[in-house]
């Protein structure tokens, strides 16, 4: 689906880049306290409290804060396969800079899957894209199945009666397990979930058989479950006796990633500090230690290049829906 930076190399050349460019932000970091003032900012996080990328956000709304000398404190507002938090900022919030959003990929998707209220071309400032994730299927560690094919194997011999669940209908972790499902001639029964802690807790309370979802790091860490493929183009340097989905025969491959956004209009001067701050937070070793716990990158894009990129994926999007025939029950 994207485009992301999935190993260690790629990494650090964007992590070098950003540092030989700190010095432009220097200016507009020195003046972002005068473009706010003792109001804290609001960053939404459309998941519940406690999964990997709430984890994340806090992390990094604490590291920008410094930048800033600007609190920022997180709101979560889980909803609609993670849009209900920037949908709701773009209608009701001002574009002042003291409302922002995590954006997640199901953003660009989902206007081409049923109605919304929203467009994601004109109804956002797009600040800085932060992070990629990666995506894959996991089982608990007592469960029988030992590797995809297993998995696969009993779904189709007893169709609709494995279940798995995603952080949403419609997000890019759905969406992937269907297109596998259907590249493998298996029925799933589908299940989904407001966040990855609900989710996680879920499959190892047994009330789902697997999960396709980001932020899996911790939980394969502490033994508590298995990672059974990605949807990487290729394994993941730091996962590499776990095959990807597209390695079994497959044709799947998907990332996700989330960044920050407030609503249409708002000032190119709070864009432009609260980007280089959202920069420099990004290389801040407490955030970047919640990244790699749960098998993300870091990803930055300017508010130009992240402009771009959203639109660009929303255009994708609309291709990849279409070609797929991929529809949401009612």
């Amino acid at each position: 689906m994207h485009s992301f930076p999935t190993d260690p190399a790629r990494r650090r050349l964007i992590h070098g880049a950003a540092l030989a460019a700190a010095g432009t932000a220097l200016p507009f970091l020195a003046r972002a306290q005068g473009l706010f003032g003792k109001q804290p900012i609001t960053l939404l996080v459309p998941y519940p409290a406690g999964g990997a990328t709430d984890v994340q956000a806090r992390a990094l709304a604490l590291a920008a804060s410094r930048e800033l000398k600007q609190q920022i404190v997180i709101l979560n507002q889980p909803g609609v396969a993670a849009t209900l938090a920037p949908t709701t900022m773009a209608r009701k919030a001002a574009p002042d800079g003291y409302t922002l959003s995590l954006m997640l990929s199901s953003l660009y998707r989902l206007p081409h899957l049923q109605k919304v209220s929203y467009d994601p071309a004109t109804d956002f400032t797009y600040v800085a894209n932060v992070t990629a994730a990666t995506l894959g299927i996991t089982v608990r560690q007592d469960a029988s199945w030992k590797d995809l094919n297993a998995l696969l194997a009993a779904a189709k011999a007893k169709p609709g009666e494995v279940s798995y669940g995603t952080t949403g209908r419609g997000g890019t972790s759905h969406v992937s397990m269907e297109r596998l499902a259907a590249l493998a001639g298996v029925k799933f029964n589908f299940i989904p979930f407001k966040g990855a802690a609900e989710l996680y807790n879920a499959l190892m309370g047994g009330h789902v058989d697997a999960v396709s979802e980001a932020g899996f790091g911790a939980a394969v860490a502490g033994g508590r479950v298995r990672l059974l493929a990605t949807f990487n183009e290729a394994r993941s340097p730091t996962r590499l006796n776990v095959p990807t989905v597209k390695e079994l025969g497959y044709d799947v491959v998907a990332n996700g990633s989330w960044g920050i956004a407030g609503p249409r209009g708002m000032d190119p001067k709070v864009v432009q500090a609260l980007q280089e701050a959202f920069r420099k937070a990004v290389d801040d070793p407490e955030f970047l230690r919640t990244l790699d716990l749960n098998d993300y990158v870091r990803f930055y894009m300017d508010s130009p290049a992240y402009t771009a990129w959203a639109h660009k994926t929303y255009a994708d999007e609309k291709r990849f829906v279409s070609d797929l025939r991929i529809k949401l029950d009612d």
